[in-house]
């Protein structure tokens, strides 16, 4: 049952929602659904590199399709626009609440500002922001990952895999989100090579604005450099702009590692998946439909909602063939994760 009923008239509702979507600049995916009763459930806002970016938005999209099939409401879906202002996140957020969507969630830190006002205007709707826990409202839902445990197991492959001793890490944008990755990768190389394997870093931009997360020339060309210092693994926590460093892994033949989604099975990185080893994934999906469950069940979830390898939100990706097929390789990760889960190893975040 949905905690806050609402009833419109179909015509109207699709007008005014095309209205207030042109109004934000964005663009949306809607789905109308055949409930009687024109219950409108979640709406999903992207973060920069938005839908397609076979990563962290498109994790979200997945979450937002499961909702769509399993409660047939109706759900919404709206792309950034370049350069766009706090104050067009937060007309987004509102124009989605104003049109009776519940749950509303802003993928990405980016949104921190945008739904702190924005849930104190609509407090019986539910609001969730992914990657940020800094808003504390009755009405929000905080949905965060221990991505440095997830990146602590994706060092583990790659000191097993690489031949030179020489690993690579991009991150999009200088921030402690991507921070957290590089900490735990550096770890897990760290721990399973006792130091004998180096790592290269580099970060694409000070600011998500510069294309940190949406450039993947950007990506490709910081691989590049670092598969000429020979690095031969190189994992990417760069958003879309980690496109270009697995197709430059391939291109030079060596291990590229994914980020968020199972990269090794998104349809657009195909032709590369083969020097896809795997993928440190956090299961976005799960978040965001989970919240959606919550608000349709009428126990809407607010405040912190972490997800971790005890959860099983975060973890590696096994679709590769050749990396689940790698008994030493698997026993490693293994022996590692159980660690972790009981706590005898502690993951840096920083």
């Amino acid at each position: 049952m949905r905690r806050v009923s609402r009833i419109a008239v179909a015509g109207a509702a699709t007008a005014s929602l095309a209205l207030a979507l042109s109004a934000c600049g964005g663009t949306s995916t809607e789905s109308s659904s055949s409930d009687s009763k024109g219950d409108k459930g979640l709406a999903i806002a992207y973060d920069v590199g938005g839908k397609g970016d076979q990563s962290f938005n498109d994790a979200a999209y997945a979450g937002l399709e499961q909702a769509k099939k399993e409660f047939g409401y109706e759900t919404a879906d709206i792309e950034p626009t370049e350069g766009e202002t706090d104050a067009d996140k937060a007309q987004r957020l509102s124009s989605l609440a104003k049109q009776g969507y519940n749950p509303v969630i802003g993928v990405g830190y980016a949104y921190a500002p945008a739904v702190k006002e924005v849930a104190e205007k609509y407090p019986d709707t539910t609001f969730g922001i992914v990657d940020d826990a800094q808003v504390q409202a009755d009405n929000v839902a905080d949905l965060v990952f221990s991505e440095e445990q997830a990146s602590y197991l994706a060092g583990v492959a790659a000191a097993k895999a690489t031949k030179t001793n020489t690993v690579g890490f991009v991150g999009g944008v200088d921030i402690p989100l991507i921070h957290k990755f590089e900490a735990g990768y550096k770890q897990g190389v760290e721990d399973t090579s006792g130091g004998k394997v180096k790592v290269v870093s580099q970060y694409l931009t000070q600011t998500a604005e510069e294309g940190g997360f949406s450039s993947p020339d950007k990506g490709k060309t910081a691989a590049e450099g670092q598969i000429e210092k020979k690095a031969d693994v190189v994992y990417a926590a760069a958003g879309l702009s980690g496109q270009g460093v697995i197709e430059a892994a391939a291109a030079n033949k060596v291990w590229a590692i994914g980020v968020d989604s199972d990269q090794y099975k998104q349809e657009a990185l195909a032709k590369y998946k083969d020097y896809i080893l795997t993928s440190a994934t956090k299961d976005v999906a799960k978040a965001v439909f989970g919240l959606a469950k919550s608000v349709e069940d009428g126990k809407p979830v607010t405040g912190i909602v972490k997800g971790d390898l005890k959860t099983g939100e975060v973890g590696l990706a096994d679709s590769n063939p050749k990396f689940a097929d790698d008994a030493e390789l698997q026993e490693a990760i293994e022996t590692a994760k159980e660690k972790i889960i009981s706590g005898e190893i502690k993951v840096k975040s920083s």
